[in-house]
Formats: structure tokens, C-alpha cells, sequence
């Protein structure tokens, strides 16, 4: 009896293991992708994309959950924005504070990839978890090139944050930020929309 539990025990251990190995893979293939992304190794990055049925260009780090698009803005890399998106990736995705791509683009003052991402179809009132929108984060930068950006691809100024304070009130309150209230000045006042954060 006990040589036969021996024999079973490691059996089940296999048997097991063997049912979890196309998860095992998945899991695998997403940190080896988002591995890739970051170390610019465009050839491993490709041959993972390149297996049938794979949907990893969207996966999300296990921490911050940011998307490979997200780890490419962040370095103000335009090369591989353009790869990334080339190969589906979603540029509305968010990350687990709830930045897309275009905010982490405003937030950098990287006025190249915010126009690459609106030309997309990036969103460009989504709001973080603390409300915030890609115009309120380039208006605290005092950024107009990227607020008269964002202005012409139908952006608000007028979405509050979680604070209850809206991109206009932001730029009206800072005399530094002169040359972002005057691109206000044009936009009529919307009603101010509730908070739309991520959803849980």
C-alpha cells in the first residue's frame, strides 16, 4: 500500500501540472512579452506576438498593471509606440491607477507620442482614480502645447476631479499657467460631469 501512495503522490503532482501548463504559458508568455518590452529586445517581443491566437500584446503587469503601451510612453519611446499599437494594442488601456497612455503622455510633456495617441482615437477625457484627466495633468505642467492639443481633439476643460476642481478652475488659479487660461478662453463652459474613474 505504501509504495503504491508513493507512486500516486508525484502522478497526481504531473497530472495536475499538465492541466495548468496552457495558463502556465499564458502567465509564461505575458512577463516574458512585458520583459521584452522593456529591455527594447524587439526580436523576443515579436516571436511571442507572432503565435497564433496571442492576445498578449494587451496583458497587464502583475503590479502596476501596465500594458506594454504604457511602459513604452513612459520612456518617450515613439519607435515603439508606433510597434505596440501597430500590433493592437489598446490605447485606452488603463493602468492600476487608472493612467491610459495619453495622461502618462501629458504628465511627461511628451507632446510627440500625446499626438500620436490622439490621432488613434486615445480618449481624452478619461479620468484616473483621482479623477484627473490628460488636461488637468497638462495644465499643472503649465504645458499649453499639449493642452491646445488636447483642446482640438475635443478635450474638456470643464471634467472635475475628484476635488471637485476642473481644468479651467486649475489654470484660472495658477497666474503661471496664463497661457493655458487663454486657450480656455475660446471653449465654451460645459456642465461639469461626476467623477468617471475606472470601475472596480
Amino acid at each position: 500500500m505504501w509504495s503504491v501512495r508513493r507512486w500516486l503522490a508525484p502522478l497526481a503532482v504531473l497530472v495536475a501540472l499538465a492541466g495548468a501548463s496552457p495558463a502556465l504559458a499564458q502567465f509564461t508568455d505575458s512577463y516574458n512579452f512585458l520583459k521584452a518590452v522593456r529591455e527594447k529586445d524587439s526580436r523576443k517581443a515579436i516571436e511571442i506576438l507572432d503565435k497564433p491566437g496571442s492576445t498578449i500584446v494587451n496583458t497587464r503587469d502583475a503590479d502596476s498593471g501596465e500594458t506594454a503601451l504604457h511602459i513604452v510612453v513612459k520612456r518617450s519611446d515613439i519607435a515603439w509606440v508606433g510597434f505596440v499599437l501597430q500590433k493592437g494594442g489598446n490605447v485606452n488601456a488603463r493602468d492600476r491607477e487608472g493612467n491610459t497612455a495619453l495622461m502618462l503622455a501629458s504628465q511627461a510633456r511628451w507632446a510627440e507620442g500625446a499626438q500620436v495617441l490622439v490621432q488613434v482615437r486615445a480618449q481624452v477625457d478619461q479620468q484616473n482614480r483621482l479623477g484627473e484627466t490628460a488636461l488637468q495633468m497638462a495644465v499643472r505642467n503649465r504645458d499649453s502645447t499639449i493642452a491646445k492639443l488636447l483642446l482640438d481633439a475635443g478635450a474638456s476643460p470643464d471634467v472635475n476631479d475628484s476635488t471637485g476642481v476642473s481644468a479651467r478652475a486649475l489654470a484660472e488659479s495658477d497666474p503661471r499657467a496664463a497661457a493655458v487660461a487663454r486657450l480656455f478662453k475660446d471653449v465654451p463652459v460645459r456642465k461639469a460631469r461626476p467623477v468617471q474613474g475606472p470601475s472596480l
